[in-house]
């Protein structure tokens, strides 16, 4: 794996850190969940021969801390975060943008908010569950999660949440801490893991129901759909974080984009993936 550039930029609120490989026109790279800019460690050398690949910690997350530990995060403000560093490294030209579930959410405000900034956005399973016909059974289940985690904390809260995800009639997997200790894993793997569960609480509790809550400018998406793919793995048909992008896709009339593995298929499939996601880019 090539060692990136590492930067921080200085946003209201915030210090991210960012990563830059490779040279050519600006492609950044929005995760989902708690990985940062680690979770696109299996794709990002594999992008970085045709682009000028930058990934980074949403602020809060990982290695990019909040001024104020307790500030309400929200959609709108991770978008302008984003903008940041298109500003900073492709100041002259637009850029391209993929991001994965709650990054997908970040991406899809950026290309409505900043179109004249992004050339093309690939969205893999964002879930904008407020655009589904039965938005309101997906809000009691925030709701939910939300008294959970308060009443009892996070694992039970994970749990809850897990289960609505997951496909109708299947059981979801149970929500547990890793049982290999960090010490027995690599340097690099260990650390991830650490801050992958110390970041859960602030993701499950501040992420997941501000992100979630969101519902994109459809009419606004729509005139822009030219420039929007829309994605989602092909394991995870008939979970919840499937069907935004399904649905979207079939409104829009435009393409839907079947990736390898599921909603973590980044994670699980990474070379695969990242090819899709490169010829993807340049179509």
């Amino acid at each position: 794996m090539t060692t990136p550039t590492i930067g921080h930029l200085r946003v209201p609120g915030a210090n991210l850190r960012y990563e830059v490989r490779g040279s050519g026109p600006l492609l950044l790279l929005i995760p989902g969940g708690t990985g940062g800019a680690a979770s696109f460690d299996g794709v990002a050398d594999g992008l970085a021969g045709e682009y000028t690949v930058v990934s980074y910690d949403p602020r809060g997350l990982s290695r990019s801390p909040l001024d104020d530990p307790e500030a309400r995060q929200s959609v709108e403000q991770h978008a302008d975060d984003a903008f940041r560093p298109l500003e900073l490294l492709s100041p002259g030209a637009p850029a391209r943008v993929a991001g994965c579930s709650s990054g997908a959410i970040v991406a899809l405000h950026l290309l409505v908010t900043h179109p004249e900034r992004v050339e093309r956005v690939v969205a893999h399973e964002p879930p904008v569950v407020g655009v589904l016909p039965d938005a309101a059974e997906h809000r009691a289940l925030l709701a939910r999660v939300d008294d959970t985690f308060r009443r009892e904390g996070l694992m039970p809260a994970a749990a809850v949440f897990a289960a609505g995800l997951a496909r109708p009639g299947t059981a979801a997997p149970k929500a547990e801490k890793p049982r290999t200790p960090a010490a027995e894993l690599p340097p690099q793997a260990a650390a991830r893991a650490e801050r992958t569960m110390a970041d859960m609480p602030y993701f499950l509790g501040r992420i997941v129901p501000s992100f979630m809550a969101y519902t994109p400018d459809l009419p606004r998406l729509r005139a822009l759909s030219d420039r929007l793919v829309l994605a989602a793995g092909q394991d995870s048909r008939g979970e919840l974080p499937y069907r935004p992008a399904a649905f979207l896709a079939e409104r829009f009339g435009t393409e839907f984009v079947h990736f390898p593995g599921g909603h973590t298929g980044l994670t699980t499939h990474p070379a695969e993936f990242g090819e899709l996601l490169r010829k993807v880019l340049a179509a």
